[in-house]
Parts: structure tokens; sequence; C-alpha cells
């Protein structure tokens, strides 16, 4: 397992860029160590938006797994109403 990624408690258009590029980097560190699965701990996300999972959701479209680990109650939420329960429902949590 991977060194959790820690989401910001504010994933929203706002912080859409800092934190793109904070999570790119920890993805290109994370990648060069292990092709383990990647954790994203969202346990401190407290406002959320559409293209904070968006963020997420270009994860997908690399080599690497990933996983989401702790969501918070506004993580969660976000997800049931764009029908992410995949992304709160896997194996090991």
């Amino acid at each position: 397992m991977s060194t959790p990624f820690e989401l910001p408690e504010e994933m929203t258009i706002y912080s859409a860029v800092e934190t793109r590029d904070k999570l790119l980097a920890w993805v290109t560190e994370q990648t060069a160590k292990s092709t383990k699965m990647l954790e994203i701990s969202a346990a401190k996300v407290e406002q959320i938006d559409g293209a904070g999972l968006q963020l997420l959701a270009a994860l997908a479209n690399m080599d690497q797994p990933w996983r989401v680990s702790q969501p918070s109650e506004a993580f969660s939420q976000a997800c049931k109403t764009l029908g992410l329960n995949q992304w709160l429902h896997q194996p090991g949590l």
C-alpha cells in the first residue's frame, strides 16, 4: 500500500489546480516507489463539488490502481449523488 494522499478539506473548483498539482506529484512519487494500490484518504473532506470529483475520476485514466479510504460524510454524499458508489465500496476498506 502506498503512503496515503490526504485530500484537503475543500475539494472545489477554487482549489482544483492546487490539489491537482499536489496529487499528480504524489502519484509520480508513489509509482516510482511501487506499482501497488494507491490510497487516497478522504477523511478531511468537508466541501466537494464536481471539479473535486473530476480530479479523482482522472485517475481512472492512469494505469495505476487506486482506492479511496476513510470517506467523510461530505465525500460519501457527493459520490452517492453522482453515482460513484463504487468508490465507497472497495475491497479492503
